[in-house]
C-alpha cells in the first residue's frame, strides 16, 4: 500500500517540497491564459498590446509564455490597465 494513499495531491507535493514550484507554475499558466483570452476577445495583437502597455513585444511574449515565471507587478498592472481590467492580488 502506498504511503500517500488517502492523502491529497497538495499534501504529496508539500511532502516532496514541490508545492510552491507547482503552485507558481499553475498561477502563471492561468495568468497567461487569462491575458491571452482577453486579448483575443478584444482583438488585440501582441504588437498592439505592447504599445498599449508602453513596452516591447518581448515583454508581451514573456507575459503570454506560461513557462516564464519572471513577471513583475508593474508588468501585470500594465497588462490589466491596457485591457481595461483591474489587477487583484490577495493573500489567502
Amino acid at each position: 500500500m502506498s504511503e500517500h494513499q488517502g492523502s491529497n495531491f497538495d499534501d504529496f507535493l508539500k511532502e516532496e517540497d514541490l508545492y510552491a514550484e507547482v503552485n507558481d507554475m499553475a498561477t502563471k499558466r492561468v495568468i497567461a491564459y487569462q491575458v491571452a483570452q482577453e486579448m483575443k476577445l478584444q482583438n488585440v495583437s501582441k504588437t498592439k498590446m505592447a504599445e498599449m502597455m508602453n513596452t516591447s513585444r518581448i515583454v508581451v511574449n514573456r507575459l503570454l509564455n506560461p513557462e516564464n515565471n519572471a513577471l513583475t507587478l508593474n508588468t501585470l498592472e500594465a497588462a490589466a490597465t491596457a485591457l481595461g481590467k483591474r489587477l487583484n492580488i490577495s493573500f489567502i
